[in-house]
């Protein structure tokens, strides 16, 4: 009951003066906001990219000519370039060596490509994938309808299909697809198989793609245009880093890789690319922090300097409460409480403003909505060291006023 009477006396004592307090909460609310508009982007950001990156199956990573995410300029970008491709012959002298492994695929891309059925066409903005069956497991890709491919399709060069949800809905809308006719580049393909929805990043579906043998993407395409990407997958969690490490150094000595040599490839894991993304969201995050600090701390001395005149502006007050018997302590944890009041009134603005434009922001870019709670509560945690650390000060010097001049005041 007594700390309920405190809160109250310090919040009517801020409606006194509420254009002050405004103006001092404003501080509050800005360095609050900071934070959490900023860290509620990130963590929407972290939460879609996570989910678009995890496309590779349980286990698994990918070797690859290219690293995911690249930083540099354009010579930085010609020594990715000038690394020889993968080919399907140095997939086959791996996969004949990494018997560790519980299966070894390898795949390739074109991008913008057109898939017809009669006069229904599509977008040319389809994926066409050429893949051996091993990628199927590593890539989490699961045939919902019909079946995937087999080796013997990829020893006979099948024309067989298999295509993602988004486009089977778009050519088929009323009826399966599985064993229809799609033309692809001049190529008649039957479709063989659907695959299961594999959801969206950043709103944009990762369904509209289709996937033949690569022996048959290579017969329409060739052979030595593109690099292949080929993924490896673990038996389990524990021979996961191993075999990492092994198929390393068994694709350094395919490659012709010297020792002391830096790797003409890349390895790609989940984790890797995880790890990558927060190493650029933490300069961002702690950018925000420098600034919302220069904010907090402005913000605090407004505090202690409107506690400094509410001491002053109430030193009668003090004296008749010591009269009656209030002691230090008393008024010492009466004006900081009041303090921290004030900032935490900031602070709870500066959330809900903060998450408000967070989620609008992050909104934008189709990520999914987030309240990020280990920041809210950091944001909390600070408005309560702020109102402790600048009003103890105007606190104590309450605390300490002499009763007899504190009544003779005016």
């Amino acid at each position: 009951m007594e700390f309920l009477e405190i809160v109250k006396v310090a919040i009517a004592s801020l409606r006194t003066n509420r254009l002050r307090s405004a103006l001092t909460i404003l501080g509050i609310i800005v360095g609050i906001f900071s934070i959490i508009a900023i860290s509620t982007v990130i963590e929407m950001l972290q939460t879609s990219i996570e989910e678009g990156v995890s496309m590779l199956g349980q286990n698994t990573f990918q070797i690859q000519k290219f690293p995911v995410l690249q930083s540099g300029g354009p010579s930085e970008f010609a020594k990715y370039r000038n690394r020889p491709d993968i080919t399907l012959e140095d997939y086959y002298r791996l996969k004949e060596k990494l018997t560790e492994a519980k299966s070894v695929g390898a795949e390739q891309w074109q991008f913008g490509k057109q898939v017809k059925v009669g006069n229904r066409e599509t977008n040319p903005n389809v994926q066409i994938a050429g893949t051996t069956p091993e990628a199927f497991p590593n890539n989490k890709w699961i045939a919902d309808q019909g079946r995937s491919f087999n080796d013997r399709d990829v020893e006979r060069y099948e024309n067989y299909v298999v295509l993602g949800v988004d486009l089977a809905k778009n050519l088929f809308p009323n009826y399966s697809a599985v064993n229809n006719v799609v033309t692809m580049d001049g190529h008649k393909l039957k479709v063989i198989g659907v695959l299961e929805p594999q959801g969206a990043m950043f709103g944009q579906s990762q369904d509209n793609f289709a996937i033949v043998p690569i022996t048959t993407f290579q017969s329409f395409y060739g052979k030595r245009e593109r690099s292949i990407n080929i993924t490896v997958m673990a038996h389990d969690k524990e021979s996961y880093n191993d075999l990492i490490e092994t198929a390393e150094g068994y694709f350094r000595t395919i490659r012709g890789v010297k020792p002391g040599d830096y790797n003409n490839f890349d390895i790609f894991s989940n984790e890797s690319v995880l790890t990558q993304i927060n190493q650029i969201t933490s300069g961002v995050r702690i950018g925000s922090i420098v600034i919302a600090a220069i904010a907090l701390l402005a913000a605090g001395v407004g505090i202690m300097n409107i506690m400094l005149v509410s001491v002053t502006e109430r030193t009668r007050e003090i004296g008749i409460r010591k009269a009656v018997g209030a002691k230090k302590i008393n008024i010492l944890i009466q004006f900081i409480t009041e303090a921290i009041v004030l900032c935490l009134i900031g602070g709870f603005a500066g959330i809900v403003l903060g998450i408000g434009a967070g989620n609008l922001a992050g909104s934008f870019l189709d990520a999914v909505a987030v309240i990020p709670i280990d920041w809210v509560l950091i944001g909390v945690l600070l408005c309560v060291i702020i109102g402790v650390t600048f009003g103890t000060y105007p606190a104590y010097k309450a605390a300490n006023l002499d009763p007899i001049d504190a009544l003779r005041y005016e």
